[in-house]
């Protein structure tokens, strides 16, 4: 948990950012997407092979996370490898998933 010295070094401009950050993972298949690229690197297509979705879909919701500094993605010859900025998302993103699991 954190102490009362951290929570007060926040601006409101991080609490901005934060939600930012927050509005881009609202979606499901956003969450999922981070889900899976939390195990390592991923072409496109193996996303939507394991998703289950087509790529329009993927490669939409890829975007929004790329806006949002979520991702970035690795030009390969005709195809792009998406992977995460950093590990705090995967981290973000696994306790959301498990606190949900939590509750049922």
């Amino acid at each position: 948990m954190r102490t009362e010295t951290e929570l007060t070094e926040s601006t409101p401009a991080d609490y901005e950012q934060a939600g930012e950050l927050l509005r881009a993972l609202a979606a499901p298949l956003r969450i999922a997407i981070v889900m899976e690229l939390a195990e390592g690197p991923k072409y496109v297509h193996r996303i939507v092979e394991v998703l289950g979705v087509t790529q329009p879909l993927v490669s939409q919701h890829l975007r929004v996370l790329r806006g949002a500094g979520i991702v970035r993605g690795t030009r390969s010859g005709r195809e792009i490898s998406y992977s995460l900025i950093d590990d705090h998302i995967a981290h973000i993103v696994t306790d959301a998933v498990n606190h949900a699991r939590e509750e049922r």
